[in-house]
């Protein structure tokens, strides 16, 4: 893993950061408590959350949390997934998500998606007025294509900026950041904070039993995952769990940190029952072979060139 990300005492980024979407939704403050606590005494200390997680609760609640050791963990946020990533927007977001998590300075704050109708220059332009006044440590992208990213880097550093972090979709059932995305972050020395790396659920082997879950609660998760080719792979890797003995969840999780370009996922959960398979990754040792075998349980993307003929 890429140590871009520190805290305000120097303590590392964590193998692994925890995500906190379900704080106030799924997980009421009890069960969000819990699982905080499961995260901070299996060595996490990069938490992520965004302004519009469950309006504001997860935010709010994950603040609460951090009080008593604020300094050495790392708290990132997002803005403008919705309104636009113009200064007026960032500014009124940054703050919301400073009063909610009571911190005076956010260390990661994320453009939560592209915002093809802004020009990026407004954009940070406005981070680094944050950043001059204390309220942001670092920045972030989250759903950004390779080339949306390095345009923004470029731009970024006209304002004596970086980006420190991105956040792509990435598992074994949804590949598409190992083409550009991945390496893009290698060569940058960009840390990649791939979430999702369970599928919503469905590398689990949750749905094939009847469970519920995204998949089945949101229309937009369902569609995403609805390819045959990806329950098949989520079929596979729980007969690969009968086999080793491992917990589907462990392997997945696993699998995406032993990408050779070293990213740190992001785990998440409902309750600390369902989160520490996912935990259990941090020590899981993945051999090359099995992660190769892994590996083969889905389709490889094809390489980001037309010159097929040329790759080995």
């Amino acid at each position: 893993m890429k140590q871009t990300l520190t805290s305000r005492d120097g303590t590392p980024a964590s193998r692994f950061a925890f995500g906190t979407m379900q704080f106030g939704g799924k997980a009421d403050k009890a069960a969000s408590r819990a699982m905080f606590d499961a995260c901070i005494d299996a060595g996490i200390t990069h938490f992520d959350t965004a302004h519009v997680y469950t309006d504001g609760a997860s935010e709010t609640i994950l603040g609460t949390c951090i009080k008593a050791q604020r300094d050495r963990l790392i708290i990132a946020t997002k803005a403008a997934y919705t309104g636009g990533a113009g200064r007026e927007n960032l500014i009124t977001s940054a703050e919301t998500s400073r009063k909610r998590l009571q911190i005076d300075t956010l260390d990661v704050l994320y453009l939560h998606r592209f915002d093809p109708d802004t020009d990026l220059n407004e954009s940070f332009e406005t981070f680094a007025e944050l950043k001059a006044k204390g309220h942001i440590r670092h920045i972030g992208l989250s759903n950004f294509a390779a080339w949306q990213t390095v345009k923004a880097a470029g731009i970024a550093a006209k304002f004596g900026l970086e980006i420190a972090v991105i956040q792509p979709m990435y598992n074994l059932a949804k590949r598409q950041a190992e083409v550009e995305i991945m390496p893009m972050a290698d060569d940058l020395n960009i840390l990649v904070a791939p979430y999702s790396p369970l599928g919503g659920g469905l590398l689990t082997g949750k749905y094939s039993s009847g469970g519920a879950g995204r998949l089945t609660e949101d229309d937009r998760y369902n569609a995403r995952y609805g390819l045959a080719q990806m329950h098949e792979t989520a079929a596979a890797m729980v007969a690969l769990r009968a086999e080793l003995g491992v917990h589907p969840a462990t392997l997945a999780v696993a699998w995406v940190a032993a990408h050779p370009t070293g990213p740190s996922p992001i785990i998440s959960a409902r309750s600390v029952a369902q989160l520490m398979p996912s935990l259990d990754a941090l020590d899981y040792v993945m051999t090359d072979a099995l992660y190769a075998r892994i590996a083969a349980l889905s389709p490889t993307p094809p390489p980001a060139t037309d010159r097929l003929e040329e790759q080995a």
